[in-house]
């Protein structure tokens, strides 16, 4: 289902991995998704400014990517509680945690409430490099290889748009068909839910690993809400705790919904 003219409202909103100033990030697409939308509250879940990028490669910085910062203030002039938790490539950002600025909050991770009672860690991911990465070569290998292939999906999607065609992710698409691919995302929800378990919280919300998913998982909830260099995604949260991965589009990907009860939920996010 296509967005509707009129701005859709949502309680929360969950985006990650924009990696702005990056030649692979689609910001034009995230510009209009942050025009279409009306909430309450709006989780940056890291690597929004690929700080990383920008220091190691020449940085690559149009007007699509001023038009989703102009997209933000919007929001929060709209009255939209930002809250701003960086990732591994806007690591710097780490050094002002805790810090409330005129335009958002700075965290490291917060527990978010959701409308149902439901109590979810938001943290970017990258926590979990040192139990699902093997590093070495290999590692070097894939990211060399990874780079390549965004490279090939931008040249692919360039011409599909010639002839009309939506968006289509290549590199999804053949992360999707490799067995070690699918065993590194494996690791890293597994690690992700355990965190939250140990912490004694209903889930997980983060990003990092640029694969969308929503699921319940032996009682808890694991929410990825994607990037904006592949799968140009977001997660929503209704005024009543359900929980909805969406397409740049506003199609509905996945959904997990409230529980059957409602509680009255706390609505600041904490430090975890």
């Amino acid at each position: 289902m296509a967005l509707p003219t009129a701005p859709q409202p949502h309680r929360t909103v969950f985006v990650s991995d924009v990696h702005l100033g990056s030649r692979h990030c689609h910001a034009a697409e995230l510009a209009r998704f942050l025009a279409g939308l009306r909430c309450e509250r709006l989780y940056l879940v890291g690597d929004i400014v690929d700080l990383w990028w920008m220091a190691k490669r020449r940085a690559s910085w149009h007007h699509a990517h001023n038009a989703v910062v102009e997209a933000l203030h919007a929001l929060r002039r709209a009255g939209t509680e930002i809250i701003y938790i960086p990732g591994n490539h806007d690591r710097a950002v780490r050094r002002i945690c805790g810090l409330v600025l005129p335009t958002m909050q700075v965290r490291r991770r917060a527990i978010h409430a959701t409308a149902d009672g439901r109590r979810l860690l938001v943290v970017h991911g990258d926590d979990y490099d040192g139990i699902t990465h093997f590093g070495g070569l290999q590692e070097e290998f894939g990211d060399w290889l990874y780079y390549r292939i965004l490279t090939g999906n931008g040249w692919l999607n360039a011409v599909r748009r010639r002839f009309g065609l939506r968006y289509w992710s290549l590199s999804e698409f053949l992360k999707s068909k490799s067995s070690a691919a699918e065993r590194y995302i494996e690791r890293f929800v597994q690690a992700g839910l355990d965190d939250a378990r140990r912490r004694g919280l209903d889930g997980i919300v983060c990003g990092h690993i640029h694969r969308a998913g929503l699921v319940q998982r032996d009682g808890l909830v694991y929410a990825n809400d994607g990037d904006w260099v592949e799968s140009l995604t977001a997660l929503v949260e209704a005024r009543d705790g359900t929980l909805r991965l969406l397409s740049h589009h506003g199609e509905v990907l996945a959904e997990v919904p409230p529980r059957l009860y409602l509680v009255q939920a706390d609505t600041i996010p904490r430090a975890a």
